[in-house]
């Protein structure tokens, strides 16, 4: 299995929110996100925009896709196929995102369910300086590696 991450296109929206719908934890149904605000053509602009999302491509297969929101430094997204899981995707799809967000921010941030694989999943990634955002979710903060 040779999974490739590359830039997504706005061809790649569709594919984007199967695998978001797809997952397990922290699932949200197309009318959940799209009460959200969180539409297909939302994020069609958004790619077209500005380089903020990536796809892991399995045999021409989208299995899994990472989001940031450029102007706020945020890691917004980043879910995988279920069958797809601990394969290394989401790794790279993570680190695609750390590169771009990294380009134009020292500190970067996410937030997730404190409770959750994906924390343990960012902690292990050296996301760190956990902050309770409510009694559920949490904000996690990666720094930029300095170069010496």
């Amino acid at each position: 299995m040779g999974i490739n991450i590359r830039p997504a296109l706005v061809t790649d929206v569709g594919s984007i929110f199967d695998v978001r719908t797809s997952v397990i934890e922290n699932h949200l149904s197309r009318e959940e996100m799209r009460r959200m605000g969180i539409t297909e053509s939302v994020v069609a602009d958004m790619i077209l925009k500005n380089p903020c999302a990536w796809v892991a491509v399995d045999n021409e297969k989208i299995i899994g896709f990472s989001m940031i929101l450029q102007d706020e430094g945020c890691l917004f997204a980043a879910f995988v196929r279920p069958e797809y899981e601990n394969k290394g995707a989401g790794r790279k799809l993570v680190m695609a995102a750390e590169q771009e967000l990294f380009k134009h921010h020292v500190v970067v941030w996410l937030e997730t369910d404190k409770n959750s694989r994906a924390a343990k999943f960012y902690r292990h990634l050296g996301w760190g300086n956990e902050a309770a955002i409510n009694d559920v979710d949490i904000r996690l903060e990666k720094k930029e590696k300095s170069i010496l």
